[in-house]
This record gives C-alpha cells, sequence and structure tokens, in this order.
C-alpha cells in the first residue's frame, strides 16, 4: 500500500515533535545536575564521560566539531555487547540507522545505512556502505567480517563521505579503530561461558620496548558447540550443527622519533564453522509466522554443510611532520582472504515431487539445491595523504589513493550423493585511482566552513569459465565496465554558545559501475552503469558539559542509477538491475546523559523512509509459493515502483542503562542494560506477505562486581528474552527463513593492568 504525500509529511511533524519532547524530557535531568567542567578527550575520559571524539574528517575531532551525522561505540560498550561470541553483525541497531545482516554466517556481512544497501550475496557485490578498519578500507564483502576485538572505539558515519574515504561509501562509513600501542605497559584479559558452551576469549599487552618502540599484541577467541540437530535421514549434512572457532589476532609495533612515526599492523584470522542454516518452510503459507512443527533447535538437511575461512593482512602507516607547514601520511595496505563455504540452500531434505512432501510444509523444498565455492580475493592499496598546519583559519587534506583486487572464486554444485555437477571459474580483477582535496576555513570564532573533492576512476575486468548448471550462454565469457566520477562535500559548522552548535552539509556519493557474473540457471553476465548519490542534512549537536549530550539530524537522499539484485525469484539466481532512482529521508536523535554520577543513559532513534521511484521496472517473484501483496505488470512481474528498499526499517532504536554502586574501598557493583529495535522490514525487491520480517527487539543485562586492582567478575544475558525472529529468507524454493540467535547466558571474568 502507498503512503500519500500529505500523510508523509503529517508523519514526519509528528515524528519531529516526538523527538524533541522526548530530547527534552530525558535532558531535564541532566541539565539541572549540569557543571561547568571542561570535557576530556575519549581515549583519556572515564566509562561515563559523555564528550566523543572521532576522526570522521581524518583528524581528531570533538564530534560537535564536525558537519556530519557521526555516531560512536566506545570501548566498554563493545566489550559489553561482544561477551557472548557474536560477530560484526551485533552492531546492527546500535546506533540510529545501521542495519547489519548476512546470508553466509560469519563471512558475508551486509551493512545499511539510512537504508541504503545491497542485498546481493556474490563475492563481486559492490556495497554501498564502507567498512575502514584501522584507516584500511576494505573492498570484499569476506574480508568486512573480521572479528571486533581490542578496539578503542567503533565510528558510525552516515550520508556520503566520498572526498576523504573513496568511492563506495554513498550510503556511509563504518569506522574500527584499534587500541594503539602506547608508552605505558598495561592490558588485559577477559574470558566468558556461556550457553551452548559458548566461549568468548580476550587478551592484549602493550607497552614499550625501547629505542622508540612500542607494541600491542591482542587477540581473540571465540567458540560454540553445535547445538542444533539435523533430523534427516539419510544425509550428508553433519548430525550437529550452528557451532563455530573462530580465532583472530594482531600486533601492532609503533615507532616515534621527533617528527617521525610508524605503525605498522599484523593480522590473521582462521575460522571453522557451519554455514548460514537455511530453514525450508520457515514460514506458514500466507503469513511471516513461522510454521507448524518449527524449531529453532531442529533441521532436516540432507545437503553438504561446510565453511572455513583463513585471513591475512598487513598494513604500513608513516607520518612526518614538517614544522611549520604540515603532516605527510602514507597507508599501504595489503588484504588477502581465503574462504570456503558449502550450504545446503533449500534448506530440506523432502521435496515437492517426492509423494507425501508437501510445498508449504516445514523441511519441504521444491527441489534439492547443494552449492558452494572458494572464494579468494586479494587486496592492495596505497594512499597518499598530506594535511596543513592551521594558517590564520585555513587548514586542508590534498591526496591520492591507488586500489587494486584481484578476486579468484568458483561456483559448485552437488547432487543428492555428493557428486560435483557445476564448477564455475571467475577471474576478476578491480582497479581504482582516485585524487582528493578538501579545506577548511574558520570565518569567523563561531563559524567554520568546509568543502571537499574527489576524483575517482574504476576499471573492472570479469571472466568466466569451466563448467556451468544449464548455462545462459556458451562459456568462457569476458566482461568490462569502467567510469570516472567527481564527487563533492560542503558544510558549514555554527557554534551557537559554548554548548550548541549547528551544522547544514550537501555531498554526493559515488558506487562504480558493476559486472554479476551469475551464468547459471540460464543466467549470463549483467552489467550496472555507476551509481551517484546527492543528500542533504542539517542538525544541532549540544553538550552540555559531562551530563548531557544530544544530537538530532534531518535528511534526505536521492540515488539516481541505484543498483540493486534480483535475488532468486523462480530459481536460484542473481541479476542485476538499475532502478531510475531511490529517494529517502529521515530524523537521527541521539542522547548521552549522567543525571547523577551513579548513572549512565544513552539513547539513539532513527526514522528512515525509502523508496525505489521507476515505474518500468520489474522484477520475478517467488518461485517458492509465497504470498505476493505487490502490483504485477501484464508479465506477471512485480513492479518496484514506490516500494521500500530491502533490509530497510522504517524505526530503528536502541538504549543502555548503567548504574553502578560505589563501594567504601572503591570496589564497585554495576549493572547495565541494553536494547536494540528495528521495526518491519521487507527481505527482497518485491513485497509478499510470508518475506515481511517482523519488527524485532533484543536486549542484553550484564550485573557484576568490579574492583579497584582492576579485576572484574560479571554475569550476563544476551537476547534476554529469547525472541526469536526471521532476519532474512530465500523465495525461490520454498518459504525459507533465517533466524537470528537464541537467548545465550554465562558469566564473565575480567583483569585490567
Amino acid at each position: 500500500m502507498k503512503t500519500s504525500s500529505a500523510h508523509r509529511a503529517l508523519s514526519a511533524s509528528r515524528l519531529t515533535t516526538t523527538l524533541s519532547l522526548l530530547a527534552f524530557g530525558l535532558a531535564l535531568p541532566g541539565i539541572a545536575h549540569a557543571e561547568d567542567e571542561t570535557p576530556a578527550p575519549q581515549e583519556q575520559a572515564a566509562p561515563d564521560e559523555i564528550d566523543i571524539v572521532v576522526t570522521a574528517t581524518r583528524r581528531a575531532e570533538s564530534s560537535r566539531d564536525v558537519p556530519i551525522a557521526v555516531s560512536a561505540i566506545s570501548a566498554e560498550k563493545l566489550d559489553v555487547l561482544n561477551s557472548s561470541g557474536l560477530d560484526v553483525r551485533f552492531l546492527s541497531g546500535r546506533t540510529p540507522s545501521l542495519l547489519v545482516e548476512s546470508s553466509f554466517g560469519r563471512t558475508f556481512p551486509r551493512f545499511y545505512i539510512r537504508g541504503l544497501g545491497n542485498t546481493d550475496f556474490d563475492p563481486t557485490a559492490a556495497q554501498p556502505v564502507s567498512v575502514v578498519y584501522d584507516d584500511v578500507a576494505l573492498e570484499n564483502p569476506m574480508l568486512k567480517s573480521f572479528p571486533v576485538f581490542d578496539l578503542a572505539s567503533v565510528e558510525v558515519l552516515r550520508g556520503p563521505q566520498g572526498t576523504l574515504f573513496g568511492r563506495n561509501t554513498p550510503a556511509g562509513v563504518v569506522k574500527l579503530n584499534s587500541t594503539a600501542p602506547s608508552d605505558t605497559f598495561g592490558g588485559y584479559g577477559s574470558v566468558s561461558w556461556a550457553t551452548y558452551n559458548t566461549v568468548n576469549a580476550e587478551a592484549a599487552i602493550g607497552g614499550p620496548i625501547g629505542g622508540g618502540f612500542t607494541f600491542r599484541a591482542s587477540g581473540i577467541l571465540q567458540r560454540r558447540d553445535n547445538w542444533v540437530t539435523n533430523t534427516a535421514s539419510p544425509t550428508l549434512a553433519d548430525r550437529k550443527l550452528e557451532g563455530y572457532r573462530d580465532l583472530a589476532g594482531r600486533l601492532l609495533i609503533g615507532y616515534e622519533s621527533g617528527d617521525f612515526s610508524a605503525l605498522l599492523n599484523f593480522h590473521a584470522r582462521d575460522l571453522d564453522a557451519t554455514p548460514r542454516l537455511f530453514r525450508a518452510g520457515g514460514f506458514r503459507p500466507g503469513s511471516n509466522d513461522f510454521n507448524t512443527g518449527f524449531d529453532i533447535k531442529r533441521i532436516s538437511l540432507d545437503g553438504l554443510t561446510s565453511q572455513n575461512l583463513n585471513a591475512f593482512g598487513t598494513n604500513l602507516k608513516l607520518n612526518y611532520t614538517f614544522d611549520g607547514v604540515g603532516t605527510l601520511h602514507t597507508i599501504t595496505a595489503f588484504e588477502k582472504v581465503k574462504v570456503q563455504s558449502t550450504g545446503d540452500v533449500d534448506g530440506g531434505s523432502c521435496y515437492a515431487f517426492i509423494p507425501g512432501c508437501t510445498l508449504g510444509a516445514i523441511n519441504v523444498g521444491g527441489f534439492p539445491v547443494n552449492t558452494g565455492g572458494t572464494t579468494k580475493p586479494e587486496e592492495f592499496s596505497q594512499e597518499l595523504r598530506f594535511e596543513t598546519e592551521d594558517f590564520n583559519g585555513i587548514r586542508g587534506q590534498i591526496g591520492a589513493y591507488y586500489f587494486h583486487q584481484k578476486l579468484i572464486y568458483n561456483e559448485t554444485a552437488y547432487d543428492g550423493t555428493g557428486a560435483l555437477t557445476q564448477n564455475v571459474l571467475h577471474d576478476n580483477k578491480n582497479e581504482n585511482f582516485g585524487l582528493f582535496a578538501s579545506i577548511e576555513y574558520a570565518a569567523t570564532d563561531a563559524l567554520t566552513l568546509r568543502a571537499g573533492v574527489r576524483y575517482s576512476k574504476d576499471n573492472k575486468t570479469d571472466w568466466v569459465g569451466g563448467l556451468a548448471a544449464f548455462p545462459g550462454q556458451p562459456l568462457p565469457i569476458t566482461t568490462k565496465v569502467k567510469g570516472d566520477n567527481v564527487s563533492w562535500d560542503a558544510s558549514a559548522n555554527y557554534k551557537v554558545d559554548d554548548r550548541v552548535s549547528i551544522y547544514a552539509r550537501f555531498a554526493t556519493g559515488y558506487l562504480g559501475p558493476a559486472i554479476s557474473d551469475r551464468v547459471n540457471f540460464g543466467d549470463f553476465p549483467t552489467t550496472a552503469p555507476k551509481q551517484t548519490t546527492i543528500s542533504g542534512e542539517a542538525g544541532i549537536k549540544t553538550q552540555f558539559s559531562s551530563r548531557v549530550r544530544f544530537d538530532l539530524t534531518g535528511y534526505y537522499f536521492r540515488t539516481k542509477d541505484f543498483q540493486v539484485t534480483a535475488v532468486g525469484g523462480n530459481n536460484n539466481s542473481a541479476k542485476l538491475l538499475t532502478v531510475d532512482k531511490a529517494v529517502g529521508y529521515g530524523l537521527e536523535a541521539e542522547l548521552n546523559a549522567r543525571p547523577v554520577d551513579p548513572l549512565v543513559l544513552t539513547a539513539g532513534l532513527s526514522y528512515n523512509f525509502t523508496e525505489m521511484r521507476d515505474p518500468t521496472q520489474s522484477v520475478a517473484v517467488c518461485g517458492g509459493g509465497c504470498t505476493v501483496t505487490n502490483a504485477l505488470n501484464g508479465a506477471g512481474r512485480a513492479i518496484l515502483n514506490g516500494n521500500d528498499l530491502p533490509q530497510a526499517p522504517r524505526w530503528i532504536a536502541n538504549w543502555t542503562v548503567r548504574y553502578g554502586i560505589p563501594l567504601a574501598n572503591g570496589d564497585e557493583i554495576f549493572a547495565f542494560t541494553d536494547w536494540a529495535y528495528r521495526s518491519k522490514i521487507n527481505y527482497f525487491l518485491y513485497t509478499a506477505a510470508e518475506f515481511r520480517g517482523k519488527s524485532s527487539l533484543e536486549g542484553g543485562l550484564r550485573i557484576g562486581y568490579k574492583t579497584s586492582g582492576g579485576i572484574e567478575v560479571a554475569a550476563f544475558a544476551r537476547n534476554i528474552t529469547n525472541q526469536i525472529r526471521a532476519v532474512s529468507a530465500i523465495d525461490f524454493n520454498n518459504l525459507t527463513a533465517m533466524v537470528n540467535d537464541p537467548r545465550i547466558i554465562g558469566g564473565s571474568v575480567k583483569f585490567s593492568f
């Protein structure tokens, strides 16, 4: 059903009023207790300090001075959220407008900001949200899954970031910052044990090693027993599934001498896990309720299931300061990963062509599908950037960037006996070159103006050969695309006083031309031209001493030649399509408050309206018996015009409460609760009753005792209400669901020194 413009305007008006009243009401206690204190930088702040230092502009600045909608998640909050062995998807919903999901389990996260993302499961898929880990942009989605541990913070930059962070950032950037080495010896160790023998163990140690050198070594081990029973007989799959063992480590070596500094980063990962579990017949026909017989602890798979990952990366940062002029920065990086994943995609063991197997029933598929493959991306990048000193209120940055990716992978398929029936080979190359510059001008003590521009050029070559099942055309096939773009941004930040700033920003974003190289089931490689986004936003940022911080942002974007992937439909395919435009608008609010010293509150809320606008574009609907609610054209295809973007909830909210009771001996008893909510979503480009995901609310609780000597003992629960929700689906075979994790309860011990 489409919403009228008048109704949308009324809804936006009500939303603005609601957010304003909410912010005012929550801020009152903090304002009443506000004190005139000088906020400390984040890296030196106590856990309950309110001021936040971010690097959204490639410089360390207070978030109040940055004309960008940016959120930061502190190290303490990350530690709480990650206590139950989750992967990077635990960031979903933890800041306004951010959603993360995966159909590959722990190896292929897909990020969405303000509704913009890409549901494509292909290794060649380009994502409009860039993940920047320790200042290195990771292109391939499988590299973006590196575990979260020993981080100083996570920053989420919303809206196009096409000047300083390059292409493929029209939706925004998720920036992960490792804890840097220091000249003070210290570290920590922590271990938790929970339901299903879930273990999350972390450790870090660092300090000076003489001669200007420092180091920091850290690592993480996450594991869980296989806790889902496979009831199929006979079967090629394991009898117990959904477990994992994920091991990762990082070594940082720093050096500083006068005007020169360097930081060398080595990191690696080894994962052995179950692939994503697909649950055939998971939805009741005509409804988005789970089907009769659904049991999260039981599944029936007859195909092969396996997944492992090996990754290695290194980067070197060099900085030299020219006294009175500026600093030259270089970042040289190399990333490599090998992922093998094979899944029983049909999600069942009984098929419609077998007597007694009825399509729509639990564990029943239309036909067997068992596919997998090995993916091996290698990425090299080099950035050279010069950052000037402040010259009478003017400072700037200028630089060049080069990126090269080699991506080799194969797609395999198997029959019911496990015999190989398909082996499609892919050899892809992706190259990007960019030049960028930005300038900042302090026009007055209160007004700061900023602007930036970037030129990007892309070249992609895709070769497909080997053995395909029902190929659309003879192999091998070579496909090439190229494109270039000039992106820019301009902003103004005005300090009303020491407590309040207002800003406005206009920016453009760019996603390079794309290739989808699926050649099975009658498919053939498809291409799409570059995607461009223009966005405007304005907001207010407040800081009432160290007691209350509140940000409110309104935005609008329009994306031209929106790249979408029609996943599934009549068969197991993925076709690249171009929608004339996608539009979105919304509001985002964040509150950090400390009404009284023992109590710390945080809250985030976003409303994101998205819509595809193209009266001519359409997609095939499900082949697995769903109840289509979308308008159809004469060919029986779903018309996309007016539909929400997939995986784009209207509402995202999160809140945390921490209360500590200090004891006379310097120890503390504390409780921390956190909650994340998202409203309903569409899984696909079209709409169907079964594929309208229900709203979700997940919460956690941590209660513990912390000594003045740095020892903490705690009990915790994740998904404390045990709410089970479908988070995605497959539509070509049956009403197949993918679900979230159940409740996890455990205990933890941590010590710091």
